[in-house]
């Protein structure tokens, strides 16, 4: 990027949105919600202040996610959205600024379009399209542009990507729509069907966060937990167990186990020779579930290593190609540039 440029890599997620710009660093990480005005469609907030009012809202005020699954599914707030973010991130709004933007690996090119779109009605004067476990592990640090196999699965908000990937290409992947949401949502059924609770969102993520673990992990936490009382309507507690939470995210868990081995099955014996050695490396906010990398560990017998800074390894990979575009010209063709 040049002297004046104000290019901007963007992790676009289903739960939050991070920004980088070069020379500073994350400038914006923040929930991917909006809320709005249901009479006239007038936005009362973007981001954190958006997700602060999740499940708080009086009836003339809705809050709303852009993304679900990955991909854009309300195009206009998704622009909205995305022009407020760079507006936080640019010093100046003299200059149009380039932006590259991961989308999943499985996504549509429909669905790759409408990111373009909304990122060129917000501004951007060239996009550059990504794909999410390449940018994850130029963040990690994977030698991408060597013959070796490196493995990386990045479990977001709204998917899990695994991806065995060499030189400067993805050689096998598996993308499933898969992940925190997915979990947030298993632990709001679990207490609904044995407890009669209904959480709020924000209160089943936070279960998630704080006592969430996947098998064999020995969590015997507890927190207690307010919701509202399915039968009787009036307020409740009950105390959130470890163990029923762990059964609560079994199934998730189990869906990216399973990925997990038919991306293994997919990838050459060359390249899984590698992965005996080199192991796998697994980013994303997904990748803070106490006991997931032993899980994977068991079930794969490959070494299991939790990136440094997993939630930022996306937009850090995202903001070094853009950074250094003739040396990942290679991973830009094969992400499909437009």
């Amino acid at each position: 990027m040049g002297l004046f440029s104000s290019d901007i890599a963007i992790d676009l997620g289903t739960a939050n949105t991070l920004v980088a710009v070069k020379g500073r660093g994350i400038v914006v990480n923040e929930p991917s919600v909006v809320a709005v005005r249901r009479d006239d469609q007038e936005i009362v907030a973007f981001g954190a202040a958006a997700k602060e009012m999740v499940g708080r809202t009086p009836r003339e005020i809705v809050t709303v996610r852009p993304l679900r699954d990955g991909v854009i599914a309300d195009f206009e707030l998704a622009e909205q959205m995305i022009r407020y973010f760079i507006r936080k991130a640019q010093s100046t709004l003299l200059l149009r600024p380039r932006m590259a933007i991961c989308v999943p690996s499985g996504v549509t090119e429909v669905e790759r379009r409408a990111v373009r779109d909304s990122a060129e009605q917000a501004g951007a004067r060239q996009v550059f399209l990504i794909e999410e476990p390449m940018a994850a592990a130029i963040g990690v640090g994977l030698p991408v542009e060597d013959a070796v196999g490196s493995m990386i699965i990045d479990i977001g908000g709204g998917t899990t990507e695994m991806a065995v990937i060499a030189m400067n290409g993805i050689v096998s992947s598996v993308s499933i729509r898969v992940a925190g949401d997915e979990m947030t949502e298993a632990i709001i059924q679990y207490y609904k069907k044995n407890y009669n609770l209904l959480l709020g969102e924000n209160t089943a993520e936070y279960i998630k966060c704080t006592t969430g673990s996947a098998a064999p992990y020995d969590e015997r936490g507890t927190l207690t937990v307010k919701g509202r009382d399915l039968v009787s309507g009036i307020p409740k507690t009950v105390e959130a167990k470890g163990p029923e939470v762990q059964e609560a995210l079994a199934e998730a868990v189990t869906l990216i186990v399973e990925s997990t081995k038919k991306c293994l099955d997919q990838t050459p014996p060359e390249l899984a020779a590698d992965l005996v050695d080199r192991g796998i490396i697994i980013s994303g906010g997904g990748a803070l579930l106490k006991g997931l990398d032993e899980r994977l560990r068991q079930e794969t017998n490959l070494p299991v290593i939790v990136a440094e800074d997993p939630m930022t390894c996306v937009v850090r990979g995202t903001s070094k190609i853009l950074e250094d575009l003739p040396r990942y010209e290679k991973v830009l063709s094969r992400a499909k540039r437009y």
